[in-house]
């Protein structure tokens, strides 16, 4: 027999908190289309995208992320010093070590917080969030601080006419903690890494170590290129709009709950066609609110649930008590789908 106790976490855990920061610099189409040969009709018709946000000098991932916490923190009503664990999504945090997570647990100001990093892309939010409430309920942590954040316009080809218009900068963050009834339900997740090259990294950054610039991508003026994030559009549109719908409908079945039971759809902000399609799919009533925030703020990877979120309730389009359907897939490739009461 084993000699352990057992842990003494609380029954359920819920989103207790939501924050979000865009950065100031609101970036229209016309200046993307300086660099590439399309048209406005053309992007937002392909992606509903008509802005995006894109960080300055100093809106770094770091402070971007404290700014949301903050707000997130203060919206769960709850302390930094309360917060046992900081997890931070993120794929454009460009130091390997250490992770971002410990500057920014510490300066919130948390008591020796545990803080990690994880990289899972566009699905990023969901794995936190899963991680987070395994945390709570396991009782390591009475409260886990979750962040979603990204500088994508740092690693945005501006010449690439496929991907220069789609993304943006921002960061969401949740708080996570006890609960006395079910508000958080079961994650379907998953990876399908034969299909990883249909989103990645242009250049890996070991190709830049010994100085041999000689293959690598160069630009209109014949400078080398940054890595950039590349995809192949249409093999993705297919994936997210046929396999996603499918993992969707499962986080439903597991949550023990029909669409006609939602309040709101909050999918990742990839594509309004997708988005659309998807609610086609799983023909959702038209009570249900529908998260479009990609229109003003572009695709912000791993920070976009969460941000758009936080403007859902914020504008009174969605309200606390709400059942919503939250999905995020991406990079890899990976996914993760669950059914959330609103904060």
């Amino acid at each position: 027999m084993s000699k352990i106790k057992p842990s003494k976490g609380a029954p359920y855990a819920r989103i207790l908190g939501v924050g979000g920061y865009r950065p100031t610099r609101v970036v229209p189409n016309e200046v993307i289309l300086e660099r590439i040969d399309s048209s406005d009709e053309w992007i937002r018709s392909r992606s509903g995208i008509e802005t995006r946000h894109w960080a300055g000098p100093d809106e770094t991932v770091a402070a971007m992320s404290i700014e949301a916490a903050g707000k997130a923190i203060a919206d769960a009503g709850i302390s930094a010093e309360q917060v046992g664990a900081v997890v931070v999504s993120t794929v454009s945090h460009f130091s390997q070590t250490p992770a971002v997570a410990t500057e920014i647990a510490d300066k919130l100001g948390t008591d020796k917080a545990a803080a990690f990093d994880i990289s899972a892309g566009c699905a990023g939010f969901g794995y936190g969030l899963t991680l987070a409430k395994g945390m709570v309920v396991e009782g390591s942590a009475e409260y886990v601080l979750v962040i979603g954040v990204e500088r994508l316009s740092d690693l945005t080809d501006l010449e690439d006419r496929a991907t220069a218009f789609l993304f943006g900068d921002g960061a969401g963050a949740v708080v996570v903690g006890p609960s006395q009834e079910p508000a958080i339900g079961p994650t379907v997740w998953g990876s399908e890494g034969d299909k990883a090259d249909t989103i990645k990294q242009t250049v890996p950054w070991d190709r830049f170590r010994n100085g041999d610039v000689s293959e690598l991508p160069v630009d209109s003026a014949g400078n080398v290129k940054f890595p950039a994030i590349t995809q192949e559009g249409q093999a993705v549109f297919r994936w997210a709009v046929f396999e996603m719908a499918k993992v969707a409908k499962e986080a439903l079945d597991a949550s023990g709950l029909t669409p006609d039971d939602l309040d709101v759809f909050i999918p990742h902000q990839a594509n309004v066609r997708i988005i659309d399609s998807m609610v086609k799919t799983l023909k959702l009533p038209e009570h249900v609110t529908v998260a479009r925030d990609i229109r003003t703020t572009g695709n912000t990877s791993a920070a976009s649930i969460p941000l758009a979120m936080e403007r859902l309730l914020a504008t009174g389009e969605a309200k606390s008590g709400d059942t919503a359907l939250v999905i995020g897939f991406g990079a890899g490739l990976v996914y993760a789908a669950t059914v959330v009461t609103l904060p």
